[in-house]
């Protein structure tokens, strides 16, 4: 653990948490320090702990911190201040987490939310340059293909982004051609309802190179093939063999249909906030693949939209760099505790 005396003068003090499905990430940061200095930092493993209260207590006993406030955000929509977490079995209810962690309030907000929450913060070296464009003061879209996909967006209002969550990675995949369509027709032998979470996330990327492998004249690699067998994680095997040089032919085309996907999605999202200030994708997909984000299928997909196509060529595209819903978690719940109007 990380840690420093917090002073009168840090001003009122809160217990930042980023809880995915095997770690927590928890920090204190100050009214008077702002988000990114951290008075101190531990990572807890979920799985040696009954509970979020518990990693709360013990995280600031350690520290020898007490706080005014906690704000947490969680894999998984959040409704009147619960949330079931998406991969933990873990209920969370806003109320009686402060009644636990002895604090005014605590707040739990969505891990997209707190993704966004973080993106004015960011600094130039924190963003990879996918496409250029004329970034505006108008709305933001934040995208993330991890295991599934999260969508969120900020909207400015005053001086002041607000992040607000989406469950747009759970709407209905939308084909753009032939192939998109055969793949639909696929899918729907699977599923009564086909989002574009199936095809764009890393649950949806061995979708795609199962159907891809059923088609007429396809090749799977014995290599490939190998290291399919018996693993719970196809899309690590087929993203990296598609990035090696030279790349696996079908994992390769897997890929690259899984970029035209989230292009095109990508583009929706755009087009349905107006994300004049751009697009921002996060997540370890994301930079894996973020020098192929910008040759061809992704950003030809997300800009070929009709007639909006101009103004779509006009929006800018990152990457995020590294992890920031720790920071996201912590700007949000700072700016309530300071007294500003909640919006997440």
């Amino acid at each position: 653990m990380s840690s420093s005396s917090a002073a009168a003068d840090e001003g009122r003090l809160l217990l930042a948490g980023d809880v995915g499905g095997t770690k927590t990430d928890i920090a204190v940061v100050s009214t008077a320090g702002g988000p990114r200095q951290l008075l101190a930092h531990r990572r807890y493993l979920n799985a040696e702990h009954s509970g979020l209260a518990e990693i709360g207590r013990a995280f600031l006993a350690d520290a020898g911190l007490r706080v005014d406030a906690a704000c947490f955000d969680v894999a998984g929509p959040v409704v009147a201040g619960r949330a079931q977490l998406t991969n933990l079995d873990w209920d969370l209810d806003e109320a009686t987490l402060a009644v636990q962690l002895g604090v005014e309030r605590a707040y739990l907000i969505n891990d997209l939310v707190a993704m966004a929450s973080a993106v004015p913060l960011l600094s130039p070296d924190e963003l990879h340059v996918v496409k250029e464009g004329e970034r505006g003061p108008g709305p933001i879209a934040v995208l993330a293909p991890g295991t599934g996909l999260g969508e969120a967006f900020l909207v400015p209002v005053d001086s002041e982004y607000l992040a607000f969550a989406s469950e747009g990675g759970h709407a209905s995949f939308a084909p753009t051609n032939e192939e998109e369509m055969a793949l639909l027709r696929s899918l729907w032998a699977e599923w009564e309802h086909v989002s574009f979470e199936r095809v764009a996330s890393g649950v949806g990327i061995p979708n795609l190179y199962r159907f891809l492998r059923g088609r007429p004249g396809a090749v799977e690699s014995r290599e490939l093939a190998s290291q399919l067998v018996g693993t719970s994680d196809d899309t690590r095997p087929i993203v990296e063999a598609a990035l090696r040089q030279p790349p696996d032919p079908l994992a390769a085309t897997t890929v690259t249909l899984f970029l035209r996907i989230l292009g095109a999605e990508a583009g929706n999202l755009a087009l349905k906030v107006l994300a004049t200030g751009g697009v921002y994708l996060a997540g370890g997909i994301a930079q894996a693949l973020r020098d192929h984000l910008a040759s061809g299928p992704f950003i030809e997909a997300l800009v070929s939209h009709g007639r909006f196509r101009p103004l779509l060529e006009r929006v800018p595209v990152y990457v995020i760099m590294g992890e920031v819903a720790l920071l996201g978690a912590a700007s949000a719940g700072l700016r309530v505790l300071a007294g500003a109007a909640r919006h997440v």
